[in-house]
């Protein structure tokens, strides 16, 4: 385990902690180690259709989220995927304070 895969298990754990039951059940399911080929399958395939996400029904959503499944299984991709995830909650918090002053 590298810091990055601790740091990316801890905001993978604390989202889910805020997500519906069934979402919740659904991320601790995929997230199992004995998953992984499925998890690498379904990441790639994100990406690539969030490419075209221009198109009804596929949409640029796709692309964060195949990254953060491949960031489980591809240990280059943990740094940037936590460091791109850390940057967005810090605009996100910078832009809630700023709307509430």
């Amino acid at each position: 385990m590298t810091p990055h895969s601790d740091e990316l298990d801890r905001i993978l754990d604390r989202y889910q902690a805020k997500m519906p039951g069934w979402m919740a059940r659904f991320v601790a399911r995929i997230r199992r180690p004995e998953l992984r080929v499925r998890r690498i399958i379904a990441g790639v395939i994100l990406v690539l259709c969030g490419f075209v996400g221009f198109l009804p029904i596929l949409g640029f959503w796709m692309v964060p989220l195949g990254l953060i499944l491949l960031a489980q299984d591809i240990p280059f991709l943990r740094r940037p995927v936590v460091g791109a995830i850390e940057w967005c909650e810090r605009k996100w918090a910078s832009w809630r304070g700023g709307a509430k002053a």
